[in-house]
């Protein structure tokens, strides 16, 4: 590892153990691109305006996927703690835990894995396919807000 690389260069464990943790908790923002939107619109049998009038809400000025009154996401399933529609979820949930808040520090790091049982476990992540996915999403919210 050169002195330059970030402290999780050298890798990560993380593999999702599916318990719905990051679809709930503390109020935030799920983002989507136009493309997303119409992709989850079609997995759900909705038109665009019928997505938009039943899911979707403003946050910091993009169009964000509405939550229920305790944080959780309108998609996630508590019966099942599933995603009702994981095959077309939002990058940013693709992309969980590897997002520049988490990767920040280790503190940071460490903070979120008190709530994500699968992070420190599971699949090795190397530094290339971190910066591969951090890079990803960084590109994509940039897309969003310009």
């Amino acid at each position: 590892m050169k002195a330059s690389s970030p402290w999780w260069f050298e890798g990560l464990r993380f593999s999702c153990v599916g318990c719905g943790r990051c679809c709930r908790g503390e109020p935030g923002a799920i983002f989507f691109s136009r493309y997303e939107e119409m992709r989850i619109a079609y997995c759900l049998g909705l038109s665009l305006g019928e997505f938009r009038r039943g899911y979707v809400t403003g946050r910091w000025g993009l169009p964000s996927i509405d939550e229920r009154w305790n944080g959780e996401c309108l998609f996630y399933d508590p019966a099942t703690a599933r995603c009702r529609i994981y095959p077309t979820r939002p990058l940013q949930c693709r992309t969980w835990p590897f997002w520049p808040e988490i990767l920040d520090t280790p503190e940071s790091w460490r903070k979120a894995s008190k709530m994500c049982p699968g992070m420190d476990q599971g699949v090795m992540h190397d530094g290339p396919e971190i910066k591969g996915i951090l890079d990803s999403y960084v590109k994509y919210l940039g897309e969003m807000v310009n």
